[in-house]
């Protein structure tokens, strides 16, 4: 599929450590919706892949017991395991405030494009009958389709909002000028407006900051980040000379997707876990709570979607939403991480067009 959503990252510095979830969660808007999310979210790919059932219940339970409202899950998530799981612990626990969202695109009936009238109605209904839903908290299309006018999927999802089978919309996986034309479209058309965007956005990979994040912010659209630790990296268990072995996701195939070995293992990677790490040591906290702090700092970012093969491992991560890291800080990770702007015309922009705005995102012109 190309897409590696909030993939499960290994906790393996444990110096700060915790007998149980934080005891309070806050919450961020989502978008203009009226609806609040945990700034903490869990992500559910691994459910019935990687994770088994019971292993996916102690997750959940551990999640809202920490305060954590926003599930995550996609209707392509073990070819829908993840979401008969999570709709098999709704109707055994019955939480009155978990906030469920799921996805469509990727699965379609045979004879539709996924993001066609045809597709997302038989999407929507099977999600909605895996997860044992009347109604879908935030129903988000898994990527651009273009094969099919936006119009129609925007008229779809209205339609289906309007009988009462989607709350909110969102769009996964986008750039500025597609999620410009989604959002352009739903007012001109009088359809029903995405709230919220996820994309992949980390240390590591902060390529949504050229158009994406700039276009979420103009329209006041939520975004809600996977992969906030890179694959792993960013939690520091990588080593510059050595190829990752043993029960981790490069450990099994170093040559996995965007965060592939050779392709992470360059001196930018390694500059900023220099600093990242420097920071966690004074604070006695993983690296991976600072990669988190980071990205729970950066302007737009509703709630930041944690994706975990064990429950210790989503404990670890959880307890990052305590960490509040100060400006020389958050400037340091961020100028470490500064990707660096195309020539022309991003480059000209930052220097002579909108200053301001670049100052916002933390990139100071050149």
């Amino acid at each position: 599929m190309g897409f590696d959503e909030h993939m499960p990252d290994d906790a393996t510095d444990t110096r700060h450590t915790t007998d149980g979830p934080p005891s309070t969660m806050p919450s961020a808007a989502l978008g203009s919706s009226g609806t609040e999310v945990s700034r903490l979210g869990l992500g559910a790919m691994t459910f019935g892949v990687e994770t088994d059932e019971d292993g996916a219940f102690a997750q959940l339970d551990r999640f809202v017991e920490a305060g954590g409202t926003l599930v995550d899950t996609a209707d392509v998530y073990g070819s829908g395991a993840s979401e008969r799981i999570i709709g098999r612990w709704l109707a055994d626990r019955r939480p009155d405030d978990v906030i469920v969202a799921t996805k469509g695109r990727f699965a379609p009936p045979p004879g539709s494009s996924g993001a066609s009238r045809r597709s997302l109605v038989r999407s929507v209904d099977a999600s909605l009958t895996r997860l044992g839903l009347d109604t879908i908290d935030v129903y988000f299309v898994h990527g651009w389709d273009t094969q099919v006018p936006v119009d129609e999927t925007l008229d779809t999802l209205t339609g289906l909002v309007r009988a009462g089978k989607i709350h909110h919309l969102g769009w996964s996986n986008v750039t500025g000028w597609q999620l410009e034309r989604i959002v352009t479209t739903a007012r001109s058309g009088g359809f029903a407006i995405p709230q919220v965007v996820q994309p992949q956005y980390n240390l590591l990979d902060r390529g949504i900051e050229l158009e994406v994040l700039p276009c979420c912010l103009d329209e006041g659209v939520a975004i809600t980040p996977w992969s906030p630790l890179g694959g792993g990296w960013l939690t520091g268990k990588y080593r510059r000379d050595e190829t990752p072995r043993g029960a981790t996701r490069l450990g099994e195939n170093p040559d996995r997707g965007v965060e592939a070995y050779a392709i992470r293992n360059t001196e930018r990677t390694w500059q900023i876990l220099e600093v990242a790490t420097s920071i966690a040591e004074r604070h006695g906290r993983p690296v991976a709570h600072v990669a988190i702090a980071w990205l729970l700092a950066r302007p737009g970012v509703a709630s930041v979607l944690l994706g975990a093969r064990t429950t210790s491992q989503l404990t670890e991560n959880l307890a990052a939403i305590d960490l509040h890291l100060d400006h020389d800080e958050l400037s340091a990770l961020t100028a470490v991480s500064a990707p660096g702007l195309p020539p022309y015309p991003y480059g000209m922009i930052e220097q002579f067009c909108d200053v301001d705005h670049w100052r916002r995102l933390g990139t100071e012109p050149t």
